[in-house]
């Protein structure tokens, strides 16, 4: 990776027991902790900071905005430190992690509340030693061994739920939570406490305040933008975005309707038609998706070296927080299809809720397993690891629904997006504003809709549904999918384009099964998206050890397995 945090609890002899110094820009040695720091934009406004104290060290590592005007997030942290404590970490604003060592021997490494930025570690060595890039942190490992319900889950699900790795020996640090030297500890900036108050006009001037937050970011400045809903809004909040980019096919409908909204706000718009590298699964793309998420989701990923520009802003997750991607709707049964309505379903079975929004596929992962010598039924398997999670996360959620958007929160497939973005170019994430954080935990999960999120952003600019999403044409939700049901049966209507290209036609175009999957003939019938998880796993892990140091049994058809 271009930018890395990697550290150890211990000193420096012990850092570099594990790792030269001339590989990172800055080194910080406190009392109880030694991390190296390599990031080419170091010190920049709202960017990675670091600063010492006499003994005291701290790090903030990523993007972060302090109260009042230090330009330094590290040395405004350290001094609020002092003075109360963890409470110090709730004024902070941003994707980061923390590091604090106040020389006291009190020391540790915090997430932001829902866990943007990784933070993975292991003990296999004797010593914690942690860091961003699981690569990196997995090399400590003596003796890796492969995390049997790691891997299920990510072939199935396509996310290693909760702390859980492809590796045994190393973990990832929980959402909202503090890593020391011996413990792992929950804080509670990230608890739902649903009230009434003004949710549009809350949001709107919330949004606002995210954004002139974020314009302070320096150089020239660009953004991924599709035709939906929740990019474009960052080009009337950021008025000085020069360049915009889409993936796409120049006569798609998605991509027109990108250039048309790039047009309206004044930047450029450049589309890149899909091609081998949208979905390429070599080391620089699967890399970001640490073994953990599927590297499908870095669309741009092959496209980033002819992004012209310094900072890039990003839509991730504003359907998450702002519009409820994760609660459970109510349907209605529309010629035996069920048709979203828009309002929430009062009585949900959350496993089955989740199955369905993380994608899972019965028949496919049926087929997946009769591939492979895991020897669970993947069924029982998922339904019960699903389980387990909504448990993990419930003390943090008052309702069903919160507790469902909560897991997602926590679980969520698409973060290597903008984990790759951030390692290649200086890269905001306002959805995670620590005000519209705030907002999404207190306001109750009927509040959080696509409606509530369009007025508040009609607040902001009254023309930014000029150019309608192709594929959302009415205000209303059920409108728009019965619209979508009737022109998928209707045989003289058009039916939607989907807003991605489509996956199987690039992978048989350019033979990912002989270019990645040549060796392992048996799963050559599987669904595209199952044979990229399984890509995605073998890349990860021989990116980083040597092929005997993790087996892969589990590759081989049940007949021919060795254990």
């Amino acid at each position: 990776m271009n930018r890395e945090l990697f550290g150890v609890f211990g000193d420096r002899e012990t850092f570099e027991r594990h790792r030269a110094s001339d590989e990172f820009d800055r080194i910080l040695t406190g009392s109880s902790i030694t991390v190296g720091i390599r990031d080419d934009a170091l010190g920049a406004t709202g960017w990675t900071a670091s600063y010492a104290d006499g003994d005291a060290r701290c790090v903030v590592w990523g993007e972060a905005y302090v109260p009042g005007d230090e330009s330094n997030a590290a040395r405004w942290l350290l001094e609020r430190y002092e003075q109360v404590g963890r409470d110090a970490l709730d004024l902070l604003n941003g994707s980061y992690l923390a590091l604090v060592d106040a020389g006291t021997g009190n020391a540790f490494v915090a997430t932001d509340p829902v866990r943007s930025r990784e933070c993975f570690y292991t003990d296999a060595s004797g010593t914690r030693v942690f860091g961003t890039d699981a690569a990196e942190v997995g090399r400590t490992v003596p003796e890796p061994t492969v995390n049997r319900d790691g891997v299920l889950e990510f072939l199935h699900l396509g996310v290693a739920l909760g702390e859980k790795t492809a590796v045994s020996e190393l973990h990832r640090l929980p959402i909202d939570s503090v890593l020391e030297a011996d413990s792992v500890d929950a804080l509670k900036r990230f608890v739902y406490r649903p009230e009434s108050f003004d949710y549009v006009a809350e949001l709107a001037e919330r949004l606002e305040r995210a954004f002139r937050r974020r314009s302070a970011l320096s150089g020239t400045k660009g953004l991924l933008l599709s035709a939906g809903y929740d990019s474009r809004i960052l080009l009337t909040g950021i008025t000085d975005i020069k360049r915009s980019y889409t993936v796409g096919s120049p006569s798609a409908r998605e991509v027109q309707v990108a250039g048309r909204l790039a047009d309206q706000y004044g930047a450029t718009h450049t589309a890149f038609p899909p091609d081998e590298r949208y979905l390429r699964p070599d080391e620089s793309k699967v890399r970001y998706s640490q073994g953990i998420k599927e590297s499908l989701h870095i669309h741009h990923a092959g496209y980033a070296d002819e992004m012209a520009v310094d900072t890039m802003y990003h839509g991730l997750l504003c359907d998450t927080f702002l519009r409820g991607h994760f609660t459970a709707e109510k349907t209605v049964d529309v010629l035996d299809k069920q048709i979203p309505t828009g309002r929430l379903e009062s009585d949900p079975d959350p496993v089955e809720e989740l199955l369905e929004t993380f994608g899972y596929s019965r028949d496919a992962s049926r087929d997946l397993a009769e591939r492979t010598s895991f020897g669970v039924d993947p069924e029982t398997f998922v339904r019960d690891a699903i389980a387990d999670e909504l448990d993990a996360r419930s003390s943090r959620a008052d309702t069903v629904q919160n507790t469902l958007t909560c897991v997602g929160i926590s679980n969520q497939p698409s973060m290597p997006f903008h984990t790759h973005l951030a390692d290649q170019f200086v890269t905001s994430f306002p959805a995670i504003d620590r005000e519209l954080l705030d907002w999404h935990l207190r306001a109750p999960p009927e509040h959080r809709t696509t409606e509530t999120f369009l007025e508040a952003c009609t607040r902001i600019d009254d023309d930014i549904l000029r150019h309608r999403p192709p594929d959302r044409p009415h205000d209303e939700t059920i409108l728009n999918e019965v619209e979508r049901f009737v022109r998928r049966k209707t045989p003289l209507l058009e039916s939607f384009e989907p807003p991605w290209p489509d996956r199987r036609t690039l992978f048989d175009r350019y033979e990912f099964d002989r270019r990645y999957l040549n060796d392992l003939e048996h799963v050559h019938d599987l669904p595209v998206r199952h044979k990229l998880r399984l890509v995605d796993l073998r890349t990860w892990l021989e990116c980083w050890t040597a092929p005997s140091e993790v087996s892969l049994p589990w590759l081989a058809p049940p007949e021919f397995a060795t254990t």
